[in-house]
Formats: C-alpha cells, sequence, structure tokens
C-alpha cells in the first residue's frame, strides 16, 4: 500500500510540475508496479480491453463521419439560421452540443470548431465572446455521452472494478445530456453578458451560412456548405451513427458488449462500398498516445483500489458534506492535474472508498465527481479546446469566465446530484 501511494504520488508530481510527457510518466508509474507485484501481468490485459477498443473504434467512426461532412453541414446549417447575436451564440452552444455524439474527443471538436469560428465576422467584441463560447461549450458538453472524453471511460472502469457494474453508454447519456443542454446554455448567457453590450446582444443579423473546411478521404481538404438535401456520404454516416447509438442505448435488452456494436459501425463506415473513409486513414488518425496514457492511469487508479491505498488518501477528507467536498475539490482539480484523464484516475478511486464508508452511492459521487471535473476553463493551458482558441481571446478574458462559470457549474451538478440524477436511477444512498 506505502509502495503505491508513493508511486502514485511520484506521477502526480510529475505531471504537476515537469515539462515530461503525461503519457510517458504514466507507462513509468505503470512498470514500477509491475516490477514491484503491486499489480499483476494480467493487468496489462486493459491495453487491449473493452474500453480501449470501444475509443478505437469511437475514433473511427468520427473519421467517417467527419470525412462525410456531416458535422460541417450540421455547424454551418444551424449557425446561419441566426438572428440576433443571442441568437447565434446560443445555436452555437446546440450545435457544438451536438457535435459530442459526433466526434469523441473534445480537442478535435475544438479543431472542427475553429473554421466556423473564423468565419462568424460580427465585430471585436463578439468575436472575442465567441471565441471563449466555443471551447467552453464543447468542454461542458463532453459530460452528456460516454465517449465524451476518455475521463468517462475511466470513471466507469474503476467502477465496475471496484464494485462490479460501471455506467453503460444508455445510462450515461440519460445522466448526463440534461446537464450538458442547460450547460451549454447557461455559459451562452454567461458569456454574452460579461463580453457583450447590451446593444451587441439585441443586434439583429444576417449571418451567411459558413464554408467549413473538413478531412477529405486521401488526406485532401474539401469544404462543405449546407444544401438542402443529403449526400450519399452524409446519409451512410448519419445511419451508421444511428444504428451504433441505438445499438449502445439498446445494449441491456440484446446483450452485445458496447465495443462489439462500436467495431461493427467502424467497419461498416470503412468498407469499401458503404463507408466515407478508409480504414487506412481511419487508423492514422487515432490519438495512440491518449490511448495509452488513458490506460495507463487507469491501471494506477485500479492499484490505488486494489491495494487499499485509496482508503488511506479518503481518511484525509471529512467525510462530512461529502457531495460537497467532492464536487468542490474535482472543480478545483485542474489547477493540479490538467488531465481529464488523469484527474479521474486520481480523484475517483478515492471517492469511490469515501462513498462506501458514508454510505453513499460509489456511483454517484464518482459521476458527479467526473462531471465537475470537466470545468477546466481557468487558463489556456488547462484544457487543449481552451489553447486552440487562445488567439480569439485575452487571458483575462478566461479568468472572468472562470470566476463566474466555475461556482455555476459547481450548483448544477450539486443540483442535478441531489434533484435529478436519483429519479433517473442513481441515488446518493
Amino acid at each position: 500500500m506505502i509502495l503505491t501511494m508513493v508511486v502514485f504520488a511520484v506521477a502526480v508530481v510529475l505531471w504537476v510540475c515537469t515539462p515530461l510527457d503525461d503519457t510517458l510518466v504514466a507507462l513509468a508509474a505503470v512498470v514500477a508496479l509491475l516490477l514491484f507485484g503491486v499489480l499483476p501481468a494480467s493487468a496489462l490485459e486493459v491495453l487491449g480491453g473493452s474500453t480501449t477498443w470501444l475509443l478505437i473504434a469511437a475514433f473511427v467512426l468520427a473519421r467517417g463521419v467527419s470525412d462525410s461532412g456531416l458535422p460541417a453541414r450540421l455547424a454551418a446549417s444551424l449557425v446561419g439560421r441566426a438572428k440576433s447575436v443571442r441568437g447565434l451564440a446560443h445555436l452555437t452552444a446546440f450545435a457544438l452540443l451536438l457535435t459530442a455524439f459526433l466526434v469523441p474527443s473534445t480537442s478535435g471538436r475544438a479543431a472542427l470548431a475553429l473554421p466556423v469560428h473564423r468565419e462568424l465576422r460580427v465585430n471585436a467584441r463578439v468575436s472575442r465572446a465567441l471565441g471563449v463560447l466555443f471551447p467552453s461549450v464543447i468542454l461542458l458538453t463532453a459530460v452528456g455521452t460516454l465517449v465524451g472524453a476518455g475521463a468517462h471511460l475511466i470513471t466507469s472502469a474503476l467502477l465496475e472494478e471496484a464494485t462490479g457494474e460501471g455506467i453503460g453508454f444508455g445510462q450515461w447519456l440519460l445522466l448526463g445530456l440534461p446537464l450538458a443542454v442547460v450547460s451549454a446554455h447557461v455559459t451562452a448567457e454567461l458569456v454574452l453578458w460579461l463580453f457583450t453590450s447590451r446593444a451587441d446582444r439585441k443586434r439583429a443579423l444576417v449571418v451567411d451560412a459558413p464554408t467549413v473546411e473538413f478531412a477529405a478521404p486521401g488526406g485532401t481538404v474539401g469544404t462543405a456548405v449546407p444544401t438542402r438535401t443529403l449526400t450519399s456520404a452524409e446519409t451512410t454516416s448519419l445511419g451508421i451513427l444511428a444504428a451504433v447509438s441505438i445499438g449502445w442505448i439498446t445494449e441491456p435488452w440484446h446483450h452485445v458488449p458496447p465495443e462489439v456494436v462500436a467495431l461493427a459501425g467502424a467497419v461498416a463506415i470503412t468498407s469499401p462500398r458503404l463507408g466515407t473513409t478508409t480504414l487506412k486513414a481511419a487508423l492514422a488518425d487515432i490519438p495512440w498516445s491518449l490511448l495509452l496514457f488513458m490506460a495507463a492511469t487507469t491501471m494506477l487508479g485500479t492499484a490505488l483500489v486494489r491495494s487499499g491505498a485509496a482508503d488511506s488518501l479518503g481518511t484525509l477528507i471529512n467525510p462530512e458534506h461529502l457531495l460537497l467536498t467532492v464536487i468542490s475539490v474535482s472543480l478545483l482539480a485542474h489547477l493540479v492535474v490538467q488531465s481529464r484523464s488523469a484527474r479521474s484516475s486520481v480523484l475517483v478511486p478515492i471517492v469511490i472508498p469515501l462513498a462506501l464508508a458514508a454510505g453513499m452511492n460509489p456511483a454517484a459521487l464518482a459521476f458527479a465527481s467526473t462531471a465537475a471535473a470537466g470545468f477546466c476553463h481557468t487558463f489556456s493551458s488547462s484544457a487543449k479546446p481552451v489553447a486552440l482558441f487562445a488567439h480569439t481571446y485575452r487571458p483575462r478574458d478566461l479568468l472572468t469566465l472562470s470566476l463566474f462559470l466555475a461556482p455555476i457549474t459547481g450548483v448544477l451538478v450539486l443540483a442535478c446530484s441531489v434533484f435529478l440524477w436519483p429519479h433517473l436511477g442513481l441515488p446518493l444512498k
């Protein structure tokens, strides 16, 4: 147990205080635990486990959907309907929410949204406000789906390891989507209030549907302009995506594992005649470093649970007002640990034994922690989507937003935990 805590503490210090690659640090920590016998060699099965395969298949699907031009059409079509700056902000928030179901990566969604932002030219204040809005909504709406962030898969895997039951795609969607929707539109109103004038918000405008760049098969770059009818590639990708989503949601009835459903969709979308991309192009698009990092941090979290180190760390936290403490710590964790996956691997193994000791539902507290940890807006270095849009706003704009958005996010997660999620099958006790 002591060895696990030492290795884990060293890993956290290296993540926080050094420029070393996060994945390298995580893998080195896993190697140390394997060498000292804390983790059995069989723990390496996570590298080829269901969670890893689910994410690989999700990235292949995302490449196929992106290559079809469907996300670009969706974003451009919705934004092109705006009649005022306020309408533009809310349509943008809604469009970005929908992309969470198309691209299983917050940084990928941010890259997809950058060309859209470039086309939205109103005035300097509005452009700066949208520069803050885009990454903020992308980060907060990831909670709407299990594959919205690697941290979600880590949370589910750690819950399954500790309690025998994780959180499936359908249940995550049921729990996370309401929070994602509310967070998106609350953030839109907050950004408008902070960074635009009353005249800006009421200003009528006509926004031409943006021309959006997207990666086409073969590595070329194409453009997407909304037309009245879907192309055959868009229809195909939409049908495959719908079939996969339905398969995930209906898992309790047909019992086909979600990674199998995802792999079937990945094969379909890369098939020679039906598909919209090639398997070679899709595999080249997979962030293998992220997958290794996620697998390694999952193993670190598993070591904390199995060795009993998490129970010892949990004694440092006052069990009274446990839910509020978990949410508050999770909101602030991005100031110390920048990686969303690393935050879950640190927090969730501590939250689970704390919940059990307090007679609370570990899944409820782990979900609340993961949802709150999605807030990482304080600095441009806090998350990749924020960094990608750093040239569109001033650093103080992000700090100003964070001062208001952090407590709002905390209140939303707390309210959902107490008043909404218990009615959706996730009671606190």
